[in-house]
């Protein structure tokens, strides 16, 4: 920075630096290649009955390098912190995070050349902690979740790194009238299909990122697709929805990783969400383990949320007699919960019964209609 004045004498400052433009814009030339290189996600047809006249499909987000549905957040925060000056040369990252979206953010880190630091919950899965580690990541642990936020400005602040505030900045991170974000990603690959405007889309919520890009584009593009947001146990997103309280806590986290937060996020935008469907624990693993036992596509908990949401949904439809489409998304792979949701001691340890919710499951794909075990919620 250099201060100077103009030929009348009024001074002014000049903040460029040619080394801070070249190292921002190779920076930026990284991470969009790191998009260009990476081929679209796959969009899996489930099956379904013939006669139900409805297509199911499983947009993989697995498949990222980074091997979730936070590759995407990532890529678009630095995107985001580099085009506003936040990020530069020497810049510590430092992220609040359950777990996936800090493995992309430390990718993305390494790939800049910058440290990154995460403050996560010390029960996040020793399969996520060995991928931040393995990207180059540090991770700093805390207690108490809710305590996540304040430990990492605290972090940042003493190290004089970024706090890059998923829970704040991922609505506005990604360009919601398309530059491939998912929504129109989703849209284009239904383009050939029998029904190629769905009519719901199926996410849960972490950030509140998700279901603020799908939500916006639909209106943007005037579909008639609905969004539908399925929510864990402990999570402040159903009931503030439901209340319309923008401060609504829980104090609890969520034991489904990826989803749920205990206090309404800054990027959780209720206004464009058509549904939601509260969703216990036990529900989400059963619907996850029976996708892979019927399907071989391996995913994590949150995936297997989409799962018991998009089965009530099918369900209206089959009963409205309407054909058409449903859209969900496989958000990360299963091997991250080998020692967790696949496992069943772990399952018994606290004391989630899925046999119920199997049941559910296998009574609507063979009857197609929908009884649920009597203590869960849903669209009826």
């Amino acid at each position: 920075m250099t201060a100077s004045g103009d030929e009348n004498g009024s001074a002014w400052v000049d903040r460029s630096c040619a080394r801070t433009r070249s190292w921002v814009d190779e920076a930026m030339r990284r991470v969009v290649a790191d998009a260009n290189r990476s081929a679209d996600t796959h969009l899996h047809v489930v099956p379904l009955p013939a006669e139900w006249g409805i297509d199911l499909y499983l947009k993989d987000e697995s498949v990222h390098p980074t091997g979730s549905l936070k590759h995407r957040l990532a890529r678009s925060l630095f995107l985001y912190g580099l085009a506003n000056g936040w990020i530069r040369e020497g810049t510590t990252i430092v992220e609040a995070s359950s777990g996936s979206t800090a493995v992309s953010e430390a990718y993305f880190a390494r790939l800049i050349g910058l440290d990154f630091v995460t403050v996560m919950p010390r029960s996040t899965s020793p399969e996520k902690i060995e991928l931040i580690e393995r990207f180059g990541g540090r991770c700093h642990f805390v207690d108490v979740p809710a305590e996540m936020y304040g430990e990492a400005e605290r972090l940042a602040a003493e190290c004089g790194g970024h706090y890059m505030d998923q829970f704040t900045y991922a609505e506005r991170a990604t360009d919601w009238r398309g530059n491939n974000n998912i929504a129109e990603s989703i849209f284009e690959q239904l383009t050939m299909e029998p029904h190629p405007v769905p009519d719901w889309i199926v996410v849960g919520a972490g950030t509140g990122g998700t279901s603020a890009t799908i939500g916006r584009y639909l209106r943007y593009r005037r579909h008639h697709t609905r969004l539908a947001v399925v929510d864990p146990e402990n999570s402040a997103f159903f009931p503030g929805w439901v209340t319309g309280s923008a401060d609504h806590t829980t104090g609890m986290p969520s034991r489904i990783e990826g989803i749920g937060r205990p206090r309404m996020e800054p990027s959780f935008v209720p206004s464009v969400i058509d549904l939601m469907v509260p969703v216990p624990d036990a529900a989400s693993i059963a619907a996850m383990r029976h996708l892979n036992d019927t399907t071989g596509l391996c995913a994590g908990g949150s995936t297997g949320t989409n799962m018991w949401g998009v089965w009530q949904l099918v369900a209206r439809m089959l009963r409205e007699g309407r054909r058409g489409s449903v859209v969900t998304l496989l958000c990360d792979g299963g091997e991250r919960y080998r020692h967790s949701y696949y496992a069943d001691t772990w399952v018994a340890d606290r004391g989630l019964d899925l046999a119920p919710y199997t049941a559910a499951i296998e009574r609507f794909l063979s009857a197609g209609t929908w009884s649920p075990p009597p203590t869960v919620g849903g669209t009826e």
